[in-house]
């Protein structure tokens, strides 16, 4: 029995990707609308596949990607995610997922990304990792001196987060936070909090999957 987890926090989401799979056979198919309740069932439970969308409300991003990795060390996870930029599909590969394919993909590559990675393989969109190849990641270039952590505060931070907030969802350190931003600073050539918050916006961190 495969079993597998979506974790997404629209229903109709859910009950689309549980239509796609539909045809799988000996599937269990589990759903999770929350970063939280995610994390919960992958400890309570033994999954093949987890099917993630990043952009959720509260815990969500990369740090929801890592800590689900840790939870479950054998789990793989396929990205399912509302952005086509190389960028991203490079730093959720990079934080150890096994696939990324945008919810613009059509439906016969998102069933074979599923069935790549639970084959054991690893999936980039075509056209994502066409982007990748050539090196035609565009501004969001601007962002590749960021590490993972850096991503995921500015996330935070552009969703309207405070610093204790951050520290709070991240299980760090208030002091640890604001150096971070401090470095972060120092790497993008901006001085500001405010300029931070203006780059995440405008790069699309807000909405980061």
């Amino acid at each position: 029995m495969t079993r597998i987890l979506v974790v997404d926090d629209h229903a109709i989401v859910r009950s689309g990707v549980r239509r796609l799979l539909a045809d799988l056979r000996d599937l269990e198919l589990l759903e999770a609308a929350s970063g939280e309740e995610a994390l919960e069932q992958v400890r309570d439970g033994d999954f093949d596949l987890v099917i993630l969308d990043l952009n959720l409300p509260g815990l969500g991003g990369l740090e929801l990607l890592r800590r689900l990795l840790k939870s479950g060390p054998n789990l793989s996870v396929l990205v399912f995610s509302l952005h086509t930029e190389a960028i991203y599909a490079n730093r959720a590969m990079e934080a150890g997922a096994r696939g990324f394919v945008s919810k613009s993909a059509a439906p016969e590559e998102f069933l074979a990304a599923v069935q790549t990675v639970l084959a054991g393989g690893s999936v980039i969109e075509r056209d994502i990792a066409s982007e990748i190849a050539t090196q035609e990641i565009g501004e969001n270039a601007y962002l590749r001196p960021l590490t993972q952590r850096d991503l995921e505060i500015l996330r935070l931070l552009a969703a309207g987060n405070s610093l204790t907030e951050i520290g709070e969802a991240l299980g760090i350190a208030y002091k640890t936070v604001a150096n971070t931003l401090s470095r972060i600073k120092e790497k993008l050539g901006v001085t500001h909090t405010a300029d931070l918050i203006r780059i995440a916006i405008g790069r699309g961190l807000a909405d980061l999957s």
